[in-house]
Parts: structure tokens; C-alpha cells; sequence
């Protein structure tokens, strides 16, 4: 069912760039990437990439109250980061077929998702000023 305020010719118009910041302005990304970094780190029990979780969840809770700007900016730093470090990590051929190297691939896609997506959001999106 279409919205009400918005024809289908201007709903079709939509381009790239405003779903990447519409992916930007969502909670459910950085939940999701939370998600899947638990799965992949809690067995065995890494310390460092288990710190990326709660601030992901944290960026979900700020979402959802309202701060979707700031959100999206820490989604986009933090998925960066746990880029950076999810690719100092080599992998053998026969690990990026099971079931840990589709989930890891997937982590590292939603990685880059959030980042372009989180940045636009981030870069181009307005903050209330209530404060004024």
C-alpha cells in the first residue's frame, strides 16, 4: 500500500542514493551487523571484535529514540572499523565455503552497506535544533 503523501511517480523516481540513506537511517542494519559479529566471534571467545556488538546495539537504541543522524554516523565509523579489522584476517580457500565464511561474507558486505549508506545519512542528513 503506498503512502499516502507520495504518488508512485515519485516513489519510482527514488534514486541510489536515497535508499543508501534510507539504509543509513534504519536501526535494523547495525542490529543485524551486531548479530552476525556475535555469531561469528562468541565460539570461540574473541575479546576485541566482541566489543563491536554493544556499540551496534547502542547505535540502534539511539536510532530508534529519535537520533537517526548520529546513528547513522556511528554505524558507518564502527562498521568501518570492524572492516578494517575483519580484513587483517586471512582465510584459507577451504573456510570461505562453510557456513562461517558465508556468514563472514555477509558481515563484510553489510559492513560496506553501512558504511555508504551510514555516511550519506551522516553527511547529508538534519539535526533538530532544539536547543536554539
Amino acid at each position: 500500500m503506498p503512502m499516502p503523501g507520495k504518488s508512485p511517480e515519485e516513489e519510482a523516481k527514488k534514486g541510489v542514493l536515497q535508499y543508501a540513506k534510507a539504509w543509513g537511517e534504519n536501526p535494523l542494519p547495525a542490529t543485524l551487523l551486531a548479530t552476525l559479529v556475535f555469531a561469528q566471534h562468541a565460539r570461540p571467545f574473541q575479546t576485541l571484535p566482541m566489543l563491536f556488538p554493544p556499540i551496534l546495539l547502542f547505535s540502534s537504541y539511539l536510532n530508534v529514540n529519535g537520533f537517526k543522524t548520529d546513528s547513522a554516523g556511528l554505524t558507518s565509523a564502527w562498521s568501518a572499523a570492524y572492516l578494517i579489522l575483519a580484513g587483517r584476517r586471512k582465510q584459507g580457500f577451504g573456510s570461505k565455503v562453510g557456513a562461517r565464511g558465508l556468514v563472514r561474507g555477509a558481515t563484510v558486505g553489510l559492513c560496506v552497506a553501512n558504511i555508504v549508506g551510514g555516511g550519506l545519512a551522516y553527511a547529508f542528513g538534519k539535526r533538530n535544533k532544539d536547543d536554539e
